[in-house]
């Protein structure tokens, strides 16, 4: 197998995964489950609650399992058991009816979802350093992170054109009803998204699973579930001996936290705040995508010549400038400027936003992986990446936990938004003290796991 082929291999995990964020958590699914509750406050509050019980879950178990993969091999086995659940999760998002609609039973669902795509992010991501070297994996994760954008787009477009329908009108972005016969009136076409992620998946995993080849051993050495417990735990013990992994460890969860509350709660921020429609805000998606994908690739392109620490710094601050200033526009004001409630200045400011968000946040999620790269010991990439994931879900909780208490302390989704603001500063202050190429003579006499 041509390292081409592995590293297009690898690609189409991005693709394959991405219409969980694009559709489920961002622009389709959230805001339908907004419509269905009907109080904008309420939703965005329950949103939070649950989405931050499932990363509470990831933040608990993903080093764990990272641990055990680098010491056991055979990361395919745990990429196929997480994308069962991740196709499960998905699907079952179709059982969301009006009418019949079970709060709790939806967002277990999402959750379960949700954890298999995060699980399986994790031992794909592990793989990162096997397809280049230091200097090339930066252009490769910007590439890979645009072709998954790529993948999101395309299907959110098929969403708005050929199923996600009109709460009013019942047709779709081009003035159709949902094909396949869905009935617009049980809202069919929108609950469609859940299967049709769960389709795309499983179909464009094969590429991924034909191409990739996993280097580790696949027969597990005796006591290997145990030896990983304790290489993971004197890992975390010996984190403040390493500074600068520890540093970007703290600013990583901060930053992703802040970032990731922006993509929860973006769709039911618009629909709640603005007032607008599933089909309109899954415009604002392709707007929020395409800005994604180019920066994605010039910021990968950025990573490989200037190196992650500077890609991120600039990214943070952008994301902390949008965060400020969403605040500040709804549908009456903008910037405390009152408007007409029929003005478009909010429609087009959120716009620009979006497409802030999009670019700084593509960028950002494709340097950090190359960061932790970076900082990672590389005998024990996979438990690396597990810790990645524990700082990406530590504090995940966090942000929509905090969103969901602002929010229903103020009964303001505008003000329920604010603490993330604060998330994104906090990692700009703890990403000062980390090195740009890492500590690698921490690493240079570490035994290999496996």
């Amino acid at each position: 197998m041509t390292l081409r082929k592995r590293i297009w291999g690898w690609f189409f995990f991005d693709w394959a995964s991405q219409p969980y964020n694009t559709l489920l958590i961002t622009f389709i699914f959230a805001p339908y489950v907004k419509e269905l509750i009907g109080d904008g406050a309420q939703a965005q509050a329950a949103w939070g609650f649950g989405i931050g019980l499932a990363g509470f879950l990831i933040a608990v178990l993903a080093p764990v399992l990272g641990a055990i993969s680098d010491v056991s091999g055979n990361r395919m086995r745990w990429i196929w058991g997480f994308s069962v659940l991740y196709v499960a999760g998905a699907w079952m998002l179709w059982y969301a009816a009006p009418g019949d609609f079970n709060l709790y039973a939806t967002l277990f669902w999402f959750g379960i979802g949700m954890i298999g795509m995060e699980f399986a992010t994790i031992f794909t991501n592990s793989m990162l350093p096997d397809l280049g070297t230091k200097e090339e994996i930066g252009r490769i994760s910007g590439n890979g992170w645009a072709f998954g954008y790529a993948g999101g787009l395309v299907t959110l477009v098929l969403m708005l054109v050929l199923f996600a329908e009109n709460a009013t009108t019942g047709r779709t972005l081009i003035g159709i009803p949902p094909i396949f016969g869905l009935d617009p009136e049980a809202r069919e076409g929108t609950r469609f998204v859940g299967p049709l992620t769960a389709i795309w998946y499983a179909v464009f995993m094969i590429p991924f699973f034909l191409y990739v080849r996993d280097p580790k051993p696949v027969k597990p050495p005796k006591g290997a579930a145990r030896a990983a417990l304790k290489g993971l735990r004197g890992t975390i013990v010996n984190l403040p001996k390493t500074p600068s992994l520890f540093a970007y460890l703290g600013s990583s969860m901060f930053y992703r936290d802040a970032l990731n509350g922006m993509y929860f709660f973006g769709g039911i921020y618009a629909s709640g705040v603005l007032g607008w429609s599933v089909v309109f805000i899954g415009v604002f998606g392709i707007v929020a995508i395409i800005a994604g994908a180019v920066f994605a690739v010039i910021g990968g392109r950025l990573d490989e010549r200037f190196g992650p620490k500077p890609v991120i710094t600039v990214c943070i601050l952008v994301l902390t400038f949008v965060a400020g200033s969403i605040v500040f526009v709804s549908r009456t004001s903008v910037y405390g400027i009152p408007v007409a409630e029929t003005s478009m200045l909010p429609d087009i400011t959120f716009f620009v936003f979006g497409a802030l968000i999009g670019a700084a946040g593509g960028v950002i999620q494709s340097a950090s992986r190359t960061m932790m790269v970076r900082q990672a010991n590389p005998a024990r990439m996979a438990e690396a990446f597990g810790l990645y994931a524990l700082a990406g879900k530590a504090t995940s909780f966090l942000a929509p936990t905090l969103i969901g208490i602002v929010t229903t302390i103020s009964g303001s989704q505008q003000i329920g938004v604010s603490p993330l603001i604060f998330l994104f500063l906090i990692g700009l202050i703890l990403l000062a003290w980390v090195k740009p190429e890492g500590e690698p003579s921490q690493w240079s006499e570490s035994p290999p796991s496996s």
